[in-house]
């Protein structure tokens, strides 16, 4: 019997593959879900796994392009290769060597696939592997880090068991693809026929043991290796005595005790290699998912939006004197800084309110315009650009705004960011002037229609009631989609901004 195995259907707007290297040569045994070969379309690199236990008989040749559905080999399933999958092994003849551990013939394979990690997201990288090939890993403890176009996810064990890796790092996944096994009870000791004495056993405790003793949740488990706490010393108060984040927060580190040995003598350090003067190395990385994404948009807004910039400056010594008046009551009264961000962001809300162009978006042939303020900022994350989303922001106070600023940040330096807080955004505003940028013109974010550019402040001289005085300037851009915002519009609105930023009390007043 034969099991013909076909190009699976991969996307949308994808019609054909690239057969980009075979892990198995024709003639080889293969087992069910082993991986045979890597297919390459326009947008991915996906594994391709067997689906059956036979011998392998290649159709498709490396650097072929077959269609979808087409197809790329044929596994005969031999019936040798059945029985032996499935007969189970005899005793051996020779008498048994003693051993530690065993394998524990019923135990059960638990395969992990990539979970669904958004609506828009089809496929992911393995970014990192917390835990090696054959280690014991427990029930909901993180195993690996994924990496999707928009977020890093933790993703923790499904069961108790020996952890077998089917994807390494850096391998791109699609949603459901396999990502690695976990042998349920396949390490677990087995009891012999004539067991030799064992030492005398203490008598059992009252409390019953189970797996959940002892055993922390995800989120107490992060907060506990912060901590540097084994979980086993923690007393868990949740279902069953498992140990849940209230019991980690309230964890307290165990000093270690001071040894008495002498100190060992210090190891000699070997001093590191030094730098060749002149030297042309050429270091190579992976692009990242985030990066690839973000680079292919970038480029499709480039090439599909009439895209234009308009320039403004904004005087900023109002809102710099009413910060210095107020920032040490605001700070003791809120328990947050007073900064920049939410004066400009109450100000883009008031302009988006009185200029809604530029607060909508095309689709398709409609023009669709938003009553609320989802205002994207963008943040630079260790591992690339992200844009979290303040929602609502028309009605939010300052203190609020600086609040939700202040936890999207931490969560993106931390990449811990969900799917939800980074898309919907109805306007963007980015500030290239914490890094020194004096002007720019930044790009959309797609689907929107426009982004402000913050800048750096610089002090110049202006003239202000016909006297030159110096005051601290910045730059201010406006890029938008010429399609759907006319120049009025444009103009209108970043003049709008500057009015409001020049003299902040009207924020206070809505005028």
């Amino acid at each position: 019997m034969s099991k013909e195995m076909r190009v699976p259907t991969v996307g949308e707007s994808i019609s054909e593959v690239t057969v980009g290297q075979w892990f198995k040569k024709d003639g080889d045994l293969v087992q069910l879900d082993e991986i045979l070969c890597e297919l390459e379309s326009d947008k991915a690199t996906f594994e391709f796994p067997s689906e059956a236990t036979g011998v392998l008989r290649i159709k498709a040749q490396e650097g072929d392009t077959v269609e979808i559905a087409g197809l790329i080999c044929v596994i005969e399933e031999t019936a040798s290769a059945t029985a032996g999958a499935v007969a189970p092994a005899s005793p051996p003849a020779a008498a048994p060597v003693p051993v530690t551990i065993a394998v524990n013939p019923a135990a059960s394979v638990k395969d992990m696939i990539v979970p669904t990690v958004g609506e828009s997201i089809t496929e992911v990288m393995l970014a990192n592997w917390l835990k090696k090939d054959g280690d014991a890993v427990a029930l909901d403890e993180i195993i690996a880090e994924v990496d999707s176009d928009k977020a890093t996810f933790e993703l923790p064990a499904e069961a108790t068991g020996t952890l077998r890796h089917v994807a390494k790092e850096g391998d791109v996944l699609e949603i459901g693809g396999l990502i690695c096994r976990i042998e349920v009870g396949g390490a677990a000791p087995l009891a012999a026929s004539n067991p030799a004495p064992a030492a005398p056993v203490a008598a059992p405790t009252t409390s019953t043991e189970n797996y959940a003793s002892g055993h922390a949740s995800p989120a107490a488990a992060k907060i506990l290796a912060e901590k540097g706490i084994p979980a086993a010393t923690v007393v868990g108060t949740g279902i069953e005595g498992r140990v849940t984040k209230g019991d980690a927060l309230s964890a307290v580190p165990v000093a270690p005790a001071v040894s008495q040995a002498p100190a060992a003598a210090p190891v000699p350090q070997t001093a590191p290699a030094a730098v060749v003067p002149g030297a042309r190395g050429v270091r190579r990385e992976k692009m990242s998912s985030l990066r690839k994404t973000v680079s292919r948009r970038l480029v499709a807004v480039k090439n599909e939006t009439a895209m234009l910039t308009t320039f403004n400056e904004v005087n900023m010594k109002p809102i710099m004197d009413m910060r210095t008046k107020f920032k040490d009551q605001f700070k003791e009264k809120h328990g947050v800084g007073l900064g920049f961000m939410s004066f400009f962001t109450k100000a883009v809300c008031v302009a988006l309110k009185e200029w809604p162009a530029v607060n909508a978006q095309i689709d398709g042939n409609e023009l669709l315009f938003n009553d609320f303020c989802d205002i994207s900022v963008a943040v630079s994350a260790p591992k690339g650009l992200v844009v979290p989303v303040i929602r609502n922001a028309e009605n939010l106070s300052f203190d609020q705004i600086e609040k939700e600023i202040v936890r999207l940040a931490g969560k993106a330096r931390d990449n811990k960011l969900s799917i939800d807080e980074m898309t919907g955004g109805t306007f963007t505003i980015t500030n290239g002037g914490v890094f020194g940028s004096m002007m720019s013109t930044p790009i959309i974010n797609a689907p929107q229609s426009a982004i402000l550019g913050m800048h750096n402040i610089v002090e110049r001289p202006i003239a202000e009631n016909g006297q030159v005085v110096i005051r601290p300037m910045m730059y201010l851009a406006l890029s938008y989609d010429h399609r759907i915002i006319d120049g009025r519009e444009s103009v209108s609105f970043l003049v709008r901004v500057k009015q409001l930023l020049e003299d902040p009390t009207r924020l206070m007043f809505g005028v």
